[in-house]
């Protein structure tokens, strides 16, 4: 009678558990989702740009959200994705790394040239955007939202927002990176070079080699 008590007792636990964990799983798993489903930036424009509210620049051109509870959304800006115009492969440093602020977070690779990208902030690399690294169109075309490419958990965020560049400074600073790349196009290809706007489409994989490592070095920090 005992043996049958306590089997009974087993199973009895063993269903509570599986209910409770069947449960538990949605949410879950919409946690994990809520990276994959970013809110649309607002744009401001200024100085002739379409600026995102409340994204913070790293001078190597790559920006941060903050997200709230230490998480820091990550993405290219649209000087880069227009400087490129297109991305073939997307290598991140790895899942669970930790990364520091100014270091390498990404390689980018269009056609044969591939580069590396700063991270604009220091801590663990959270969550991952598979879709953009599966299409990296996505980066290209919507860097800001849908083309986001990694979540950093950020313990010292408040303190790494304080080196990035964001408000009123990032349309001057974006403006200041147009002007010089396209004064240092027209040293090259002057036909390639234009009076305002962001850079040519797909402007550094149609230069030659020396000036492509010129302007990743000047303008990526790499």
């Amino acid at each position: 009678m005992s043996i049958l008590f306590v089997l009974l007792t087993f199973l009895l636990i063993m269903s509570i558990t599986y209910f409770r964990r069947r449960n538990e799983l949605p949410a879950l798993q919409a946690k994990e989702d809520v990276w994959s489903r970013p809110a649309a930036p607002v744009m401001a424009k200024d100085l002739g740009f379409e600026v995102p509210q409340s994204y913070a620049f790293h001078p190597g051109h790559t920006w941060m959200l903050d997200e709230g509870r230490q998480n820091a959304r990550v993405g290219i800006d649209a000087f880069t994705a227009n400087l490129l115009g297109n991305i073939d492969r997307i290598e991140i440093a790895g899942l669970n790394r930790w990364v520091r602020q100014g270091q390498k977070l990404m390689t980018i690779t269009s056609g044969t040239l591939s580069f590396d990208m700063l991270s604009p902030v220091e801590g663990v690399v959270s969550s991952v955007n598979h879709e953009a690294i599966k299409d990296p169109s996505l980066v290209t075309k919507d860097p800001y939202r849908n083309g986001w490419i990694c979540v950093v958990k950020s313990p010292e965020l408040a303190m790494n927002e304080k080196n990035l560049v964001k408000g009123s400074l990032v349309a001057p600073w974006m403006q200041n990176s147009i002007g010089h790349v396209n004064a240092m196009a027209s040293q090259v290809v002057p036909a390639l070079a234009q009076d305002g706007g962001l850079p040519v489409k797909g402007l550094l994989t149609q230069l030659e080699a020396d000036a492509q490592r010129k302007l990743i070095h000047e303008f990526f920090l790499t």
